[in-house]
């Protein structure tokens, strides 16, 4: 055994082989009369396989056969197929549960088979996506409902038979494992190493009584939506939700009204989840935890009368809490303690981004910090208004000492738009305060931005890394890559990254080192290409692969953590708007030409600041649709820009854009 992961329960592996000689055990502890040389009286194999049997008749009357007709094909990058898949029966008058995955298509209609052979037209009443589950309601009354496994009863290693009924046949497939966790996901899940897979999606996961443990989904610790999870089909790793809190929930699904998390408005300070303070890092906007006057610095101390000591007992605390509940919080401020009751929602206000408008001068390796000094002043910005010069150096902003860039675009992130903030200067000697008042940050790109280059001195040194082009390989990986490196490169200089992502069928390696070299080298930029195992495009595997390639070129290179960037073209901008979702804390930009956007972003968060710059031929069959990218992301408050290539089809940014865009990386680090 070993702790599981996430939710704090206990995780078992048992191989087949394990379970045989559990087996084998049992039979002679429970059969100490048998000896060597007597005939088994027992034989505790056909028993055991006679018990599942049994079992799974007990349920079977209560499992449907759930078949969509037409919607979507994929969603994202994710096909939705259109094979029949599983629902459990949850209420005698025609209730069925099943897992939103299935219909993570959007299907036009939707047709339930029962057991005894009848096929009824199916109505989606509400999704819990909390849980990712969705009711179902068919005219149908006298249904077999199955009974229901006491959530106070369930062990590691007890038997769990996972069922389904995805073919024409009386029977259901079935699947045995075990239970190898409780509490996974929040504390929302069991987990199993029974086989899961979308046959069995919303299927019954069963005890060896014949009772229903919980309903199969596929869920992720990392990612949400309906297709959250489900690349972990067959592997050993599946989750139910307990069918007890499900039918806690009913009545409020039964209303038609889908169930949101519930969200108090609260980010904390990162440590280790499993040691560290649950400490209030920013409290949002507009949110609960505001209007009940939550405090950065506050110390959570319990909630809904659960003892809290750690990160991951918030997460835990809250996993199966919906928008609308209301809870009880327990905070230490100082030296006392402070209760307050909130009412959780399901969505917040967005974060804007607000905006002062400079450009921080770039900090040579190893040199002490004591303030920020200007490099340059964005035009009609507040710092342009307030009279703040290049040259100068911020040291404080209100009342908060400011030692580098990263602590002053803190500070500014902490403010609302139009707030007005006072700023110290040291101009010349001498120390000064202006007033400036906070605005959102432009989408505008300047014509002309002067870039820091510092010069490699000369002569180079000796361990300087390799520079200009190169092809190499990623030690640990099938795939390699191709780069460039300015020749002038300057260790002691921050350089900026950009990651290309080739489209299916072409590197481009050729005209992408022609056209970006003089950007690079103006800009003080790195160009890497990683190149897919398969030349007909990126596989959603190969991610760890660009992580890991990023990783090797910040370990050899001066990289600013501000400017790494992903730039596709066509199809292989899916794989760049993956990256840069699924590694947030890594990508500070993407720039995307022609191709929208297919996936739900994530929320645009103060402390993973993610910028967009968009091209789009204006007679490119997908134009609109990229507008409407933009569009979107800009109402998730993401700064955008866009650029449309007059008279330009589905074709590669001309050279004005791509100067462009080289302007936009070296202003991503703007405050």
């Amino acid at each position: 055994a070993r702790e599981a992961g996430d939710g704090g329960g206990h995780e078992v592996t048992m191989a087949k082989r394990g379970r045989c000689a559990m087996s084998l055990w049992l039979a002679i502890v429970l059969v100490p009369s048998l000896c060597v040389g007597q005939q088994p009286t027992l034989d505790l194999e056909s028993r055991e396989e006679q018990a599942f049997k049994e079992a799974s008749a007990v349920v079977a009357p209560s499992v449907v056969r759930i078949q969509t007709v037409g919607g979507l094909d994929r969603v994202g990058r994710v096909l939705t197929g259109t094979a029949a898949t599983t629902g459990v029966v949850v209420s005698a008058d025609g209730y069925v549960i099943s897992s939103a995955f299935n219909f993570a298509s959007r299907p036009a209609s939707v047709l339930v088979t029962l057991a005894d052979g009848r096929r009824f037209p199916a109505k989606i009443i509400a999704n819990d996506r909390a849980r990712m589950l969705t009711l179902l309601k068919i005219e149908a009354t006298g249904l077999p409902v199955p009974r229901v496994a006491p959530r106070d009863g369930f062990r590691v290693g007890q038997w769990a038979i996972a069922m389904g009924r995805t073919y024409e046949s009386p029977l259901p497939n079935l699947s045995v494992g075990i239970i190898s966790a409780l509490d996974r996901i929040w504390g929302r899940a069991l987990q199993t190493d029974a086989k899961i897979s979308p046959v069995n999606y919303g299927g019954p996961l069963v005890d060896i009584r014949g009772q229903v443990i919980g309903v199969l989904v596929p869920l992720s610790q990392r990612q949400a939506g309906r297709t959250a999870g489900v690349e972990w089909y067959d592997s050993g790793i599946g989750f139910a939700i307990p069918m007890a809190d499900i039918l806690s929930t009913l009545p409020r699904l039964k209303t038609g009204t889908d169930l949101l998390p519930g969200l108090m408005g609260i980010t904390l300070k990162a440590g280790n989840v499993y040691a560290s303070a649950a400490i209030i890092d920013r409290v949002r906007f507009n949110s609960p935890a505001e209007k009940a006057g939550l405090q950065p610095g506050d110390v959570i101390t319990t909630l809904d009368e659960q003892p809290i000591r750690r990160l991951v007992q918030v997460r835990n605390a809250l996993g199966n809490k919906y928008a609308g509940d209301t809870i009880s919080v327990v905070v230490r401020r100082g030296e006392k303690s402070v209760e307050q009751k909130i009412q959780l929602i399901g969505k917040l206000e967005p974060y804007t981004p607000t905006f002062l408008g400079i450009l921080p001068a770039r900090q040579k390796r190893g040199e002490a910090a004591t303030g920020v000094v200007v490099r340059g002043i964005l035009p009609e910005s507040p710092a342009a208004a307030a009279m703040i010069r290049p040259g100068d150096k911020v040291v404080q902003l209100d009342e908060t000492p400011v030692t580098d860039s990263a602590g002053l675009f803190d500070a500014i992130s902490r403010k609302r738009v139009g707030a007005d903030v006072t700023v110290h200067l040291e101009r010349g000697g001498v120390r000064e305060t202006v007033s400036a008042k906070l605005a959102v940050v432009p989408n505008q790109v300047p014509a002309v931005l002067e870039s820091q280059i510092i010069a490699a001195p000369e002569p180079k040194p000796p361990d300087l890394p390799a520079t200009g082009r190169f092809n190499k390989d990623l030690a640990g990986h099938d795939n390699n890559y191709w780069g460039y490196v300015p020749e002038n490169y300057n260790p002691a200089h921050g350089y900026g990254l950009v990651v290309w992502i080739h489209p299916g069928s072409d590197t481009m390696e050729a005209d992408m080192f022609d056209l970006w070299k003089p950007i690079c080298e103006q800009r003080g930029l790195i160009l890497v290409g990683p190149r897919a195992k398969e030349i007909a495009g990126w596989n959603l595997n190969e991610a760890g692969f660009i992580e890991a390639l990023v990783k090797e070129v910040q370990q050899k290179y001066n990289i600013d953590d501000q400017r790494i960037v992903l730039h596709g073209y066509s199809d292989g901008c899916r794989f760049a708007y993956h990256l840069a979702f699924k590694y947030r804390s890594l990508f500070r930009g993407v720039a995307a030409s022609s191709e929208p956007l297919k996936v739900t972003p994530p929320e645009n968060r103060p402390d993973l600041r993610l910028q967009f710059f968009l091209s789009c031929g204006d007679k490119d069959n997908l134009y609109r649709r990229v507008q409407q990218t933009r569009n979107r992301l800009a109402g998730m408050k993401f700064p955008v820009t866009f650029s449309t290539l007059a008279g330009a089809g589905h074709e590669y940014p001309t050279i004005p854009v791509l100067d462009a865009i080289g302007r936009w990386i070296d202003m991503l680090d703007r405050i």
